[in-house]
């Protein structure tokens, strides 16, 4: 059994220049308490491995907006302005990566492999400085794991085992992540006693769930 412990002592745990996940896509689906108190907390230099940066104001923009971050890993900032100019003005390091292969490089973080070979990217910028190798005589790019110290984590429900519930397309990254961190920091709009969640609805298992979050912060 996991005794929910309070937002702030769950954010406390996370040291200057960790490397963070952060599920969501454009703010659906992120954990929007965890990344309000990380702010609060003014807890920096963090290496953050997202979808996107969303929007200014919005889910990771928040962390971007406060400048708490010195390196993105993400798909796209396309949405976020803020972002973008950042890393022009080289205040910030971005490393874009193709959706499917960010997705796939967190799974093998999480599995235990040490990368995956992806065709995407071959013969493009993306190819510089990595390995290509060639299978059945075709050509792929060997795409490293992707790995973290934490992982903030969005659900539905948890119960006090950890188990986690999402909804519809909010599940997107999360139990990816939750798999791929050292420490696994979910949040959920309830937490409920354990048997309320059907077997069959649990999509992350509650043994890499290291932390579950209350709604307050400790007084």
């Amino acid at each position: 059994m996991k005794k929910a412990i309070p937002l702030d002592q769950a954010v406390a745990m996370v040291p200057e220049g960790a490397v963070v996940m952060v599920g969501g896509f454009m703010g659906v689906g992120s954990p929007l308490r965890l990344i309000d108190e990380l702010v609060r907390q003014r807890r920096g230099g963090l290496i953050l491995i997202c979808n996107d940066t969303a929007r200014p104001g919005v889910g990771v923009g928040r962390l971007i907006d406060a400048g708490l971050v010195r390196k993105v890993i993400a798909s796209h900032i396309g949405t976020n302005a803020i972002t973008q100019q950042l890393m022009i003005d080289g205040r910030i390091d971005v490393e874009l990566v193709p959706q499917g292969t960010l997705a796939e490089r967190i799974r093998a973080g999480g599995f235990g492999l040490g990368g995956v070979l992806t065709p995407t990217g071959v013969g493009t910028l993306v190819a510089e400085g990595k390995r290509t190798l060639e299978v059945d005589g075709k050509s792929f790019l060997l795409e490293t794991a992707l790995k973290a110290d934490f992982s903030f984590i969005s659900a539905k429900r948890a119960d006090y085992y950890g188990n986690l519930e999402y909804t519809l397309t909010a599940r997107n990254f999360n139990p990816l992540m939750a798999m791929a961190a050292t420490t696994t920091i979910a949040e959920a709009e309830s937490i409920v006693p354990v048997g309320m969640i059907s077997p069959d609805s649990v999509i992350t298992p509650g043994v890499v769930v290291h932390v579950l979050v209350g709604r307050e912060r400790a007084q």
